[in-house]
């Protein structure tokens, strides 16, 4: 485990391309390519968002950082974001989606949405 935490402490930033790119040979290699549709990575992306429902589900509330938190509950956490990231990439990548481009025009799409409706309030 030690390894694992020294490997992330180099690494400030990494790009989408990158992860995807790493994970595409990960599984090139081992031949899991012939279980990548959309669908199984979909439903193994389920499966880990449940996962990381399950770390908050008997918590209540918690504040913004998680100050009360164990450091070994607080790795647990990161290693089930990274598996929903992970699998969030994969399915991204054999859909053919460019999944920041599209965020960004969400997030602008939302904005225009927003202040069209505050504008209709007012």
């Amino acid at each position: 485990m030690e390894n694992y935490r020294e490997c992330g402490k180099k690494v400030k930033d990494v790009s989408l391309q990158e992860l995807r790119d790493r994970l595409a040979e990960f599984a090139r290699v081992r031949g899991w390519d012939q279980y990548h549709s959309p669908r199984n990575l979909l439903l193994a992306l389920v499966g880990e968002v449940g996962e990381l429902s399950e770390i908050f589900q008997w918590k209540g509330e918690v504040e913004k950082g998680l100050p009360n938190w164990s450091r070994d509950d607080k790795e647990h956490l990161e290693e089930e974001l990274s598996d929903v990231l992970l699998y969030l990439v994969q399915l991204a990548h054999v859909c053919g989606s460019l999944i920041l481009a599209a965020a960004l025009t969400k997030i602008f799409k939302n904005a225009k949405q927003n202040t069209l409706s505050l504008t209709l309030l007012t």
